[in-house]
């Protein structure tokens, strides 16, 4: 018997639209997601007599229906900090943020990693299986997956069929993503030094080039950014000019995704940020690596690189099509909020949103790293907190605490001793805000202090086997030098 071919209906009535592959399920799968949220969120939240919780579960149960119709089959499958919906993986926007995550959490709790649905579940099953997913226990995840199929099985639901995450799939996931985000950056840095030479010499810079290299990096950030923020970490004192340049652009375009922007801003975002800096390369290379203080002359000529960044941005524009937002970011990024930076504006001005996005990306950057002038940067933790808590650094309030949001309070490549008396090296921050300070470290050192390479990754949300408390928290943060640990060897 063939499918019906009428339009899938989402939750709320809307069309799916014909279906068409990948986008088809990316749609369907999003409304799936929200659906169930909704019915997990109601469930909680009120009596299951509610016309609220009846609405949520009927409307949850008309969209598996639809879904299954269209495509003969509903598998949901969570992956480390994805969403799989029949194998498709489902975007992570600021607008379903909430949906994600509270389901990443749910899912995580009870150890599920697999759903598959049988047949049309009704409103009923859905209110059976959701109320037991979400019910308190103090089990260990792997001992509540085993009571929960009990209790299924007790009620007679037998429209749900679960099963344990793939820990091999999720290494094998993550591994493929590390090594697409090593040739990612490391390409970005050879695009970058090469921008830089060709400015300096006068010499016209590949643009086209340029703009692939920011595209891959939006592409990659909106796929799986955990891994080329994770390379971030590698700041080559040598290298400082072309590192700093790419990690500013990878930086800005994870936190514009945080702040909503398209695909398309993100692309005019990302290579406004990798052009941020190119001014510098008109300056002398003495003065930018001078280790110590700077002259008033020599200070002039380092504060004159905003406005000389515009001047080598339009004058590629001349030649090759250049979005006229990167000479606004290389201009504005030092100006700070209340125009108390540089260069001075002749007149009161708004900076834009990308340059207050340049400006919070470039800051972290620049504090975290070694450079001639500064031998012990801060440490990343440090850095956010100053951000935050010293209004006299100039940065936009709401940019800086989507920021923190993005980096977690202690961001990728932070060094932080458990109370367990393990080293670990903060790996990705937890995608669950409430648990923001429960990042997901990567264990570096035994209880002895030995070292360990290349380490076990951890979750800081899991709790122990009582259930009533963390497995490992966090007692403080320290400097990795002090342990001879080289952050950047754990990413790389």
């Amino acid at each position: 018997m063939s499918a019906p071919t009428r339009p899938a209906r989402g939750a709320g009535g809307e069309s799916f639209g014909e279906p068409s592959g990948d986008s088809y399920v990316r749609r369907a799968g999003k409304t799936y997601v929200l659906a169930l949220y909704g019915a997990l969120r109601s469930i909680k939240l009120y009596p299951v007599e509610n016309a609220a919780v009846q609405k949520a579960l009927q409307e949850l149960a008309n969209v598996t229906t639809e879904i299954m119709r269209r495509e003969l089959e509903l598998e949901v499958k969570v992956s480390g900090e994805f969403i799989f919906v029949n194998a498709t993986r489902l975007r992570l926007d600021l607008d379903n943020y909430a949906s994600f995550s509270h389901l990443l959490s749910v899912f995580r709790a009870t150890g599920v990693g697999l759903l598959r649905i049988h047949g049309e579940p009704t409103a009923r099953d859905w209110l059976t299986f959701l109320s037991l997913l979400q019910a308190p226990s103090k089990e260990a995840s792997s001992q509540r997956l085993m009571q929960l199929l009990g209790k299924l099985e007790g009620a007679r639901v037998t429209g749900f069929e679960l099963g344990p995450a793939n820990e091999g799939e999720e290494e094998e996931f993550r591994e493929k993503a590390k090594e697409a985000a090593k040739r990612t950056y490391s390409q970005s840095v050879a695009v970058t030094k090469d921008l830089v030479h060709s400015v300096r010499v006068g010499r016209s810079p590949n643009i086209k080039k340029i703009k692939r290299v920011v595209q891959t990096i939006v592409d990659q950030i909106l796929n799986e950014e955990t891994s080329l923020m994770g390379l971030t970490t590698i700041r080559d004192y040598d290298e400082y000019t072309f590192t700093h340049s790419v990690n500013v652009c990878i930086f800005s375009v994870a936190l514009g995704r945080r702040l909503g922007l398209t695909k398309i801003q993100l692309y005019d975002l990302g290579l406004a940020a990798l052009f941020h800096d190119l001014g510098k390369s008109r300056v002398a290379i003495d003065v930018l690596n001078k280790a110590t203080g700077l002259t008033d002359d020599e200070w002039r000529q380092i504060a004159a690189h905003p406005w000389l960044g515009v001047l080598a941005l339009f004058h590629m524009r001349g030649q090759q099509e250049l979005p006229y937002r990167s000479m606004v970011v290389a201009y504005e990024h030092h100006m700070k909020t209340d125009q108390t930076g540089y260069p001075r504006p002749i007149r009161k001005r708004d900076m834009s949103i990308y340059s207050k996005i340049v400006a919070v990306a470039d800051g972290f950057d620049a504090a975290t790293s070694r450079r001639a002038y500064q031998t012990d940067p801060l440490s990343p933790a440090a850095v956010l907190q100053e951000m935050r808590d010293n209004p006299r650094r100039g940065m936009d309030p709401v940019v800086v605490k989507a920021f923190v949001n993005l980096l977690g309070v202690y961001p990728v490549g932070t060094l932080v001793v458990l109370d367990s008396f393990e080293l670990a090296i903060v790996h990705a921050a937890n995608p669950i805000a409430e648990l923001i300070s429960r990042p997901i470290v990567r264990i570096v050192s035994d209880a002895r202090g030995n070292i360990i390479y290349p380490g076990e990754l951890v979750d800081l949300a899991l709790r122990d086997a009582s259930g009533e408390r963390y497995a490992r928290t966090i007692i403080k943060t320290e400097n990795p030098e002090r342990y001879g640990i080289r952050v950047s060897d754990y990413f790389a």
